[in-house]
């Protein structure tokens, strides 16, 4: 007994601590945070930290699902309130509610540096709306029979596609609504869908542990991957097209990591991320201006964001958001700073700081 109650005020200090005060109408917060740099010479620097940072008041009323950037000030986000929400993360101020879905909303995909964005649903709808125009939404697209799971527009805003756990691809006109090509592919239970920029075609990953390339113009298959040895949940193309980035399911550490892939000519692996111990939800291209050299940040089940340097693999810095439960989704919000969901604190504003090498923090969130 004696021995029980020595561990049990150990590990009093680990867990999370958190204070609120009035400033300026918005709640001031300190969490202790667990951060991991990792030097050139393998030896990994790990700081437990409690900082403050503004805590506003939340989004949503309940747990939020996704989010995504509308521009450099604006982000979208939905969850299991049926609820999108237009957010400027600078200020802290909701912008606009959207409301029509009628289960929670699944995915969110925004029509960069303009005003219109579409939403995903398990009510089995897609939405698109405008937030220079009313709450209603401009266009709807039905055609799935199960929960949409995948979202991506077009390089030219013309055309939607949308992927669903019915092993169907759908592919739709913007203007009109109207339903333009259907695909199904046997087990292939999409989990997401990122259009190449600038191609004809439409990245997709899948519960079968499959990537496919489809070719837009009449949605055929263009190329299937190499067959993983866990569930696929995520998806990203670099801006030039070049390559993309998948992520996997996994626990305690066996899968749980993010794969580089080569789109053009050999379109074979290039490098594995590997050092999540549980499921890997999200998986982004930084900017280079976040970073001195090509990096992949990474956010997993395991309450972690990572930072990877995109050739070699290795784990730059590590973001530990303790008690935020499972992080579900990760977007660039600006130059500098990163949006991150988790299950249990909503929306996380991260900033990358490099004054003292590559680091990355919490300085709000709601």
């Amino acid at each position: 007994m004696l021995l029980l109650r020595c561990h049990l005020k150990r590990a009093l200090p680990q867990k999370v601590s958190c204070r609120f005060c009035a400033v300026m109408g918005k709640l001031q917060s300190k969490f202790k945070h667990s951060t991991y740099k990792y030097r050139p010479d393998g030896f990994i620097e790990e700081k437990i930290q409690t900082k403050a940072f503004q805590e506003y008041s939340p989004a949503h009323v309940d747990t939020v699902s996704v989010v995504a950037a509308l521009n450099s000030d604006l982000c979208v986000s939905g969850g299991k309130d049926k609820t999108a929400v237009a957010y400027n993360w600078r200020t802290g101020n909701v912008v606009k509610r959207f409301k029509g879905h009628e289960r929670e909303i699944t995915k969110i995909a925004c029509i960069y540096k303009s005003s219109q964005f579409f939403s995903a649903s398990r009510d089995k709808m897609v939405m698109m709306w405008d937030l220079q125009s009313s709450s209603q939404p401009r266009q709807q697209f039905s055609g799935h029979t199960m929960v949409v799971t995948g979202l991506t527009v077009s390089p030219d805003s013309s055309h939607l596609c949308t992927g669903s756990r019915d092993n169907t691809l759908l592919l739709w006109d913007v203007g009109t609504g109207q339903c333009a090509e259907r695909a199904s592919v046997s087990r292939n239970l999409v989990t997401h869908l990122c259009w190449v920029p600038r191609e004809h075609y439409i990245l997709q990953t899948s519960e079968d542990k499959t990537i496919r390339l489809w070719d837009s113009r009449g949605l055929q298959v263009a190329h299937t991957f190499p067959t993983q040895q866990h569930i696929q949940t995520y998806c990203e193309v670099s801006e030039d097209g070049h390559k993309c980035v998948s992520c996997s399911s996994g626990f305690e550490g066996e899968g749980c990591e993010a794969t580089l892939w080569d789109l053009r000519q050999t379109r074979s692996r290039i490098c594995e991320y590997r050092g999540h111990f549980q499921t890997v939800a999200s998986c982004i291209f930084l900017p280079r201006a976040l970073a001195a050299m090509p990096a992949i940040a990474t956010s997993s089940h395991d309450c972690k964001v990572k930072i990877w340097n995109q050739d070699t693999g290795a784990c730059l810095f590590t973001l530990s958001l303790d008690g935020s439960g499972p992080l579900t989704s990760l977007a660039v919000a600006d130059s500098i700073s990163l949006l991150c969901v988790s299950f249990s604190r909503g929306i996380h504003l991260l900033r990358v700081d490099r004054s003292q090498g590559l680091e990355l923090r919490e300085v709000a969130a709601f």
